[in-house]
């Protein structure tokens, strides 16, 4: 069993996003794979991919078409008809521990959304030990999050 994060690099190519979809293809293969009843794969939605990709569909020439599709796709994750999961918001105390991390993760070039997927991440390891956990990114320094059973 996997438990798949779903990082905003991945969701604009989900949603073919403009100028933000150049991967979608491979993006949809591998998709696919996931969706396998076989695989056992969960597909979990950060709150932080869904508020990066909205920010990014805001910039869109066609954002009001974009918009829907992104509610729509939302919308059915949170009421489980959709292949991903939607992950709660974040409580007070993961917040003050993100922005303890924060600067150091800036001075990386690391931003406080990834830095939330990250504490996704470490969050579902502590739920589920016996599960294979990643984060599905197209950006390398998120896509080294995995951790083995």
């Amino acid at each position: 069993m996997t438990i798949i994060l779903i990082d905003t690099s991945i969701f604009c190519n989900v949603l073919n996003i403009p100028n933000r979809n150049q991967d979608r293809t491979a993006v949809l293969h591998r998709l696919a794979e996931y969706l396998d009843p076989q695989s056992g794969c969960t597909l979990l939605l950060p709150l932080a991919t869904i508020i990066e990709t909205g920010n990014h569909i805001a910039q869109q020439p066609d954002r009001f078409r974009v918009a829907n599709r992104f509610v729509e796709q939302v919308r059915q994750a949170l009421a489980g008809e959709s292949p991903f999961v939607a992950t709660p918001a974040l409580d007070r105390d993961t917040l003050e521990s993100l922005l303890d991390q924060f600067p150091d993760f800036a001075k990386r070039g690391i931003g406080l959304g990834d830095c939330a997927i990250i504490a996704e991440f470490e969050r579902q390891c502590q739920l589920h030990p016996q599960k294979r956990i990643v984060i599905w990114s197209l950006d390398q320094h998120l896509s080294s999050y995995a951790r083995e059973p």
